[in-house]
């Protein structure tokens, strides 16, 4: 009898992507996110803003301790924002195209960030106004050396700013 498990046809293979996620306590937990390593959506691998922002309740988060590392379940509606050094909003089709904002943002938890967003929208509906009515919960700024998710219902207050 053999004592590895035998493969399931409906297991995915997941990948660890390190991350910072800022809980409205105020608390950071570093650790890895898992994704998957082929989107079920499109071509290449699934991102961290598509598993925050595919269903409500709890995502795994495994943080490395003394001795070992174990698995903390996050709720979303308190996850605040969550820290990636990989840019991987320029994955989302159209990244080259999509107008460019500069702003700074309010958080729930007191921290202001500073970065660019996004806008994916035709001319004329380009403006930050037209970013803040995006569907997504979890939504891209970029900073000079970290991409963040920031969960929409923790910002205060967004404006925009001169170019960084």
């Amino acid at each position: 009898m053999s004592s590895h498990p035998a493969s399931s046809q409906f297991r995915f293979e997941k990948r660890r992507v390190a991350a910072t996620v800022t809980l409205s306590s105020g608390q950071s937990l570093r650790g890895y996110l898992f994704t998957a390593a082929e989107s079920t959506r499109y071509g290449g691998p699934e991102r961290v803003g598509d598993v925050l922002n595919a269903d409500s309740g709890f995502f795994p988060l495994e943080i490395e301790e003394d001795g070992g590392s174990r698995t903390v379940l996050c709720n979303r509606a308190h996850v605040v924002l969550v820290g990636l050094l990989d840019n991987e909003a320029e994955r989302d089709p159209g990244y080259s195209v999509a107008t460019r904002r500069f702003v700074s943002v309010l958080l729930t938890t007191g921290q202001r960030v500073v970065g660019s967003v996004r806008v994916y929208q035709p001319a004329g509906h380009d403006r930050l106004s037209d970013w803040t009515r995006q569907p997504e919960t979890f939504r891209y700024l970029e900073t000079g050396d970290l991409t963040l998710l920031l969960n929409a219902a923790h910002i205060v207050d967004i404006s925009e700013v001169p170019e960084l």
